[in-house]
This record gives structure tokens, C-alpha cells and sequence, in this order.
């Protein structure tokens, strides 16, 4: 059976997140709702993979699925069907790929890179409402950014994960985290820019929340590391709301989009 490779959008805000839950909406059913339109397995049930599960939500602007169709489509069709099956949900394939049987969407990739939106303003956002937090009080980047330094490499990072977590352990590598301050009438927006190979549940939004801590003065910068040492949840910040989170993309030892890949638009 061929094997293809998705890059999809969403936007979270009307699911119960990725994966699919019994009497839930979520935006691994709503595709594989789709697929089941062009494709006799996923009409009796085929499943397909990610290589993330956002939670509720949570955003993605590149996140990537692999399934396995009977009928050997070319990618560029694929794609541009699965968009039309794909309306009205705020969902949208921005590319598809053939690629080998060996690739797999989870196991296959080797990092992967979310972008967290925080905006310091008193006025409401309007045009980014659900797409980004928002906080009332000016924030310190400087001070966010030493103390996100204590996070980087190497650590275990039980503080900032959900107690709910089922990764077998809380040792993680986090490769960089970057805050990118823009301004914004009225106000400023903060990106936080996050990659690692793998994340721990809740760990990035348990990140931005305790720094956005740190930015209002709350918290001094070296209580991050502190927070971190202790390996107590209870040490970490408040945890940031979903809604400014995304999963930017997932990277693997070669790009599967890189060659033989189609996007309906072009």
C-alpha cells in the first residue's frame, strides 16, 4: 500500500485536540473523515499517525500525519480532494508526499518545534483573539530570556511537566528556546520559540507560564533554575492557556516534502 506523508494547519480552537476521543471532535477524525471519502480502508476504519498530539486547543502549523491509501494517488490530487473534503473545519493540508513504507510521522522524526504567542496589551486582541494569550501588564524580555538560559540542555524536567504525563521518563533535551519581542500597536508581542527532540505533556506551555511570571516581576530569573532543580511540580509557574501554542513543524532525517511533494495551491 502507498504511504504519504501530510503537512497539516489548524486551528485548534474547536477540537478536543489531535487525537481521536469517542464522542469528542478532534483533528485526527475530522482527516481521517476525509480520507474516508477517497479511501476504502479509511472508510472501514484506517487509522493515521502524527508526529505530535496537541492537546485542546492547541494550534499547528505544520504538523505531519502519514496513511496508507489503497489507490496510488498523485500527491498534488490528493491533496487538493482532501481540502475539499476537508470544509468548513479550520483544518488544511498544505502539502503531500509519497514516501517509503519505513517512514513513520511519530517514531520516524527526530525533533520537533512549537512557537508560543504572548501578547502585553490593555486592549483586547481582536483579529488574533484565540490565537494568542493575552496579559494586561508589561513584560521584561530580558529577564524572560535569563531565565529561560536555566532551561536549556540536558535536564530533568519533572517541574515542568503535567502530572498526567505518560512519557516513561522526564529527562528531556531542550535545544533552544528563543524570545522574539515585537512591537505591536499598543502593545508588544513575545514568541517563544521552542525545539527539542521530543516534549514532555504540558512542558512548553509549563515553560512559557512560569517565564511570563519572570517578565512581570514576579519572579526573579534564577528562580527558574531553582524551579527546575527541585523537581517538584509544585515549584513550576502557572501553566499558560492552549490557545497560544503551536506545533510549527517536525523534522526528520530527510525531508519528506523536500522532493515529489504538492501543494494544492501552487
Amino acid at each position: 500500500m502507498p504511504r504519504f506523508a501530510l503537512k497539516i494547519e489548524y486551528d485548534g480552537g474547536p477540537f478536543a485536540g489531535w487525537q481521536a476521543q469517542a464522542g469528542q471532535p478532534s483533528v485526527q477524525a475530522t482527516v481521517e473523515a476525509a480520507l474516508a471519502r477517497l479511501d476504502p480502508g479509511f472508510a472501514a476504519g484506517a487509522r493515521i499517525a502524527a508526529a505530535g498530539r496537541t492537546d485542546a486547543g492547541v494550534h499547528a502549523l505544520g504538523q505531519v500525519a502519514h496513511a496508507d491509501l489503497e489507490r496510488d494517488w498523485e500527491p498534488f490530487r490528493l491533496a487538493g480532494a482532501l481540502n475539499w473534503h476537508l470544509k468548513p473545519s479550520p483544518v488544511a493540508v498544505l502539502a503531500v508526499a509519497r514516501v517509503e513504507g519505513d517512514f513513520h510521522a511519530r517514531f520516524s522524526a527526530i525533533g520537533r518545534r512549537y512557537l508560543f504567542r504572548l501578547l502585553s496589551r490593555r486592549a483586547p486582541a481582536t483579529h488574533d483573539r484565540g490565537r494568542v494569550w493575552q496579559v494586561v501588564h508589561p513584560l521584561d524580555a530580558q529577564a524572560m530570556r535569563r531565565g529561560a538560559a536555566a532551561l536549556v540542555g540536558l535536564h530533568d524536567f519533572t517541574t515542568f511537566r503535567s502530572t498526567m504525563c505518560q512519557s516513561a521518563s522526564p529527562v528531556k533535551t531542550l535545544d533552544r528556546i528563543e524570545i522574539e519581542e515585537i512591537v505591536v500597536p499598543h502593545g508588544a508581542e513575545y514568541r517563544f520559540h521552542l525545539a527539542a527532540r521530543s516534549f514532555l505533556h504540558n512542558q512548553v506551555r509549563s515553560i512559557v507560564g512560569t517565564l511570563e511570571r519572570v517578565g512581570a516581576g514576579a519572579w526573579p530569573p534564577e528562580r527558574v533554575g531553582q524551579a527546575l532543580a527541585t523537581r517538584d511540580r509544585a515549584a513550576c509557574g502557572p501553566v499558560s492557556p492552549p490557545h497560544g501554542l503551536y506545533l510549527l513543524g517536525a523534522d526528520y532525517p530527510a525531508d519528506p516534502f523536500a522532493a515529489h511533494t504538492a501543494t494544492p495551491n501552487r
